[in-house]
């Protein structure tokens, strides 16, 4: 089921409890940033709340187009976690993921996604600051995986990630 609606009155349906998670995402794409690479971070939070996994984007220092951080936290959570635990687990980002990380996302059998902006706002913002387009149709996550809970955009936060990449882009 998917839901992109607030819940409990919270912006994007984001809970209080996941804002720290959340602002964590966001210092590690500014790490990201730090390192040359474009600003993504990610983190992978237990059913209990327990940090499991974090990463932020690679692609740049490592000449590698995949080694996004959410498809990282996906093959870390294949190869550490059952089923049942990848299924109760969230996956906190700063950014909704992309085609190829949606798709890893739903195949190793993840739970809930919670992002800071959107892939509409990024598309927005690259746009403006004259990036030519991606090679890979920005698409929601409900349309690569319908099935999977998705919450944000946080508009709390997501002006700091836009800041990031102007950064990046300078």
């Amino acid at each position: 089921m998917t839901h992109t609606s607030p819940a409990d009155g919270a912006p994007g349906g984001i809970a209080p409890h996941d804002l720290p998670h959340l602002r964590r995402c966001v210092e590690l794409a500014a790490e990201a940033v730090d390192a040359g690479d474009h600003p993504f971070g990610s983190v992978l939070v237990a059913a209990d709340g327990r940090v499991l996994a974090e990463d932020r984007n690679r692609e740049n220092t490592m000449a590698d187009a995949t080694r996004h951080p959410e498809f990282e936290l996906a093959r870390w959570a294949a190869a550490n976690m059952t089923a049942a635990d990848r299924a109760a687990a969230t996956v906190f980002t700063s950014g909704e993921h992309c085609p190829m990380c949606a798709a890893a996302h739903a195949w190793v059998g993840l739970g809930r996604i919670v992002y800071v902006s959107s892939s509409e706002q990024l598309t927005a913002w690259l746009a403006e600051l004259g990036v030519p387009p991606s090679p890979v149709r920005a698409l929601a996550v409900r349309e690569v995986a319908p099935r999977l809970t998705v919450r944000g955009p946080v508009p709390e936060l997501d002006e700091q990630v836009r800041e990031l990449h102007r950064r990046f882009r300078r």
